[in-house]
């Protein structure tokens, strides 16, 4: 049966031309005139040609493609991230495979099975950290990965991700600038995370370089429903719930920090019920800086998340593995810095400097 798809063998019969020359000219190889070539891309494309990727696969000796394994496209900085990765990944020639996982041990199995069955020349990937049995696997495969924004520990693999710990670091300081004395909170979500861990590290560390004893350290861990709905990355009613929980310990004069900010909504609602006025009463910092957050009233401070880098750096990686390129084959770690973005829903300081990331 014929086929009415535009082949290379149609097009160079079209010109009269060999079939080595139309593909080396629809390759930008070398040692083909310019106008020909112009001729040649003009004729296919009226013809309608598509390149056959599986015969380029084989001509190549690769597939074009990667894999980009995440816990949960709804989380905003997740959708930038894809978007970085796919420009990235297009502008090398590459085509994107996307995995969700939603945070599921068993489906992070199958995604690697998936991927090794597609043959994919590499993978980028967001674990679910509650096992390293599938990163192992796709290790044995001899399939080069990095992972992005989480990392395993004791697994020896590529990271580029963001400094967290650093972040909330910053943010918590910023809220201990006029009063080192003063109470402060961080609502965090209830996963067991290796981002969610450097958030209440770097709190820590704040509060304790300020003199902070002990008791004053508090970190009330919000249940999540990321694991029961991949709709929805976290739920402010959840944090609207604790909120509320926490209301006597919410005095005039305190600040909280929330691990995203998607929490802050849920607090402000609380907040607002309670007559508690931000940030005169009580000042609120988020992390993420989702599209959002300029819009609360008022508008939330926070940490802004470098997706766009991120994926970019992830994606450069990967090639250089893929092709052998990079400067060494120790696994590399690129670390990002968060972003802090002040706005009205914490008190101006005065000594808030260009150096600190604000703007």
């Amino acid at each position: 049966m014929s086929s009415n798809r535009a082949t290379l063998k149609k097009v160079a019969d079209a010109l009269g031309l060999s079939v080595n020359t139309v593909s080396r000219a629809l390759a930008g190889k070398d040692a083909v005139k310019e106008s020909t070539r112009q001729l040649i891309e003009k004729t296919a494309a009226d013809m309608g040609y598509v390149p056959n990727s599986m015969a380029r696969s084989l001509v190549l000796g690769k597939a074009m493609t990667i894999g980009l394994v995440i816990t949960n496209p709804s989380n905003p900085f997740y959708a930038r991230l894809i978007s970085a990765v796919e420009e990235q990944c297009r502008n090398h020639g590459y085509s994107l495979l996307l995995f969700a996982t939603e945070e599921n041990p068993d489906n992070e199995r199958s995604a690697v099975q998936t991927l090794y069955r597609w043959g994919v020349d590499g993978a980028i990937v967001v674990p679910s950290q509650q096992s390293v049995e599938s990163w192992e696997l796709l290790k044995r495969y001899d399939i080069p990965m990095v992972l992005i924004n989480r990392y395993l520990d004791g697994f020896d693999c590529d990271f580029v991700g963001v400094d967290y710990e650093q972040g909330a670091y910053e943010a918590t300081k910023a809220l201990l600038q006029s009063d080192r004395q003063r109470s402060v909170y961080l609502l965090e979500e209830d996963l067991e995370i290796s981002t969610v861990r450097s958030r209440i590290s770097g709190y820590v560390r704040a509060m304790t370089e300020a003199g902070q004893t002990a008791e004053r350290h508090f970190v009330e861990r919000v249940p999540t429903t990321r694991l029961d709905s991949s709709t929805l990355p976290w739920d402010p009613d959840a944090a609207y719930r604790a909120a509320n929980e926490l209301m006597d310990k919410f005095t005039p004069g305190s600040a909280v920090l929330v691990g995203n900010d998607y929490f802050a909504l849920g607090l402000y609602k609380a907040l607002t019920e309670a007559g508690l006025r931000i940030p005169e009463d009580i000042e609120v910092f988020g992390y993420g800086n989702h599209p959002f957050s300029a819009y609360m009233q008022p508008p939330l401070s926070t940490m802004a998340l470098p997706a766009e880098a991120i994926g970019s750096a992830a994606v450069t990686l990967l090639i250089q593995r893929i092709d052998h390129t990079a400067a060494t084959d120790d696994a590399t770690h690129i670390v990002k810095a968060a972003e802090m973005i002040v706005r009205e829903s914490t008190r101006p300081r005065h000594n808030a400097t260009a150096s600190a990331g604000v703007v």
